[in-house]
């Protein structure tokens, strides 16, 4: 069996009938135990040195989907956490707030991905007002708030995992297929941007992505235990100018094809999308391409 490529991790042949002999051998243990012994006996790692247990587990899962394991029955269904969060309400003020930036007073940039409490703000925020909703979000990102001296929040930043393909991104890189599966996560997605409605402060768009923007690759590499090294966005044509990112000194690259990546009969139409980069290491080409 030839060696493949499995979430991430190159699996062989011989990979294959060790994962299946450990299944075997232990007809009592669950889904997690396999993954957790697993993990622990490659001493598959993220950068931050954590076991990559819920990586392992999903490599398992997709093993089984191309029959070439069979994993223990589930113990018990996987509850969808998306679907079944419910973002609690806030209490967002009535007075709109207005002014210059200096009039505004200090204001506080702050990644709060850690934080619960700020985090359910950030949610709830997200879900009431962003024109694309919020249920929440998966594998790496981190959360970023503007609050004022008082502690009102005035604006959100989510940044999260890379579009998988782009063809004027990937064209701008350089980048085969190959070094883009090895370094897509040294990518972000700005996901999410969204100044609340009672907001309206020239200038606050464009001084938040500064500000935020200095700060990702370093809140990344404490985090995450790698950094980033450029920073991807995608802007709906028909309700954006894309202004604010501009203004940023972000890069267009060009636009989608206003296709699904589920559109497999070329029927699907989607949004068309303009596409923006912020390189933040002047030699990024070469780290995304090594």
């Amino acid at each position: 069996m030839s060696e493949m490529l499995v979430q991430g991790r190159r699996v062989a042949g011989e990979e294959i009938l060790n994962i299946r002999r450990l299944i075997s051998d232990h007809p009592g243990w669950s889904r997690r135990r396999i993954s957790e012994v697993l993990c622990a006996e490659w001493n598959w790692r993220n950068g931050n040195g954590r076991l990559k247990d819920m990586a392992t587990r999903t490599l398992l899962v997709k093993l089984e989907a191309r029959g070439l394991i069979e994993l223990p029955a589930r113990r018990r269904l996987p509850s969808n956490r998306m679907t079944s969060r419910k973002v609690s309400g806030q209490n967002w003020g009535s007075t709109p707030v207005t002014g210059t930036l200096q009039e505004v007073g200090p204001l506080t940039v702050r990644e709060v991905s850690t934080d619960s409490t700020a985090r359910i703000r950030f949610a709830a925020a997200l879900a009431e007002f962003h024109y694309l909703g919020y249920r929440g979000t998966v594998g790496e990102n981190l959360q970023y708030t503007v609050t004022t001296e008082s502690g009102r929040l005035l604006a959100c930043l989510l940044f999260g995992s890379a579009a998988w393909k782009c063809k004027p991104r990937d064209g701008f890189i350089g980048w085969n297929p190959e070094q883009r599966q090895r370094n897509l996560h040294l990518l972000t997605d700005n996901t999410r941007f969204l100044i609340l409605p009672f907001v309206q402060v020239p200038h606050l768009a464009s001084w938040m992505q500064g500000r935020v923007l200095r700060h990702l690759s370093a809140d990344w590499q404490s985090k995450y235990g790698h950094p980033i090294l450029l920073v991807e966005t995608f802007v709906e044509r028909e309700r954006f100018a894309g202004t604010s990112y501009k203004a940023a000194n972000w890069l267009p690259l060009g636009s989608t094809a206003g296709r699904s990546r589920q559109d497999r009969r070329h029927t699907l139409q989607v949004p068309v999308k303009d596409v923006y980069v912020y390189p933040l290491v002047r030699r990024f080409r070469e780290g995304l391409s090594a």
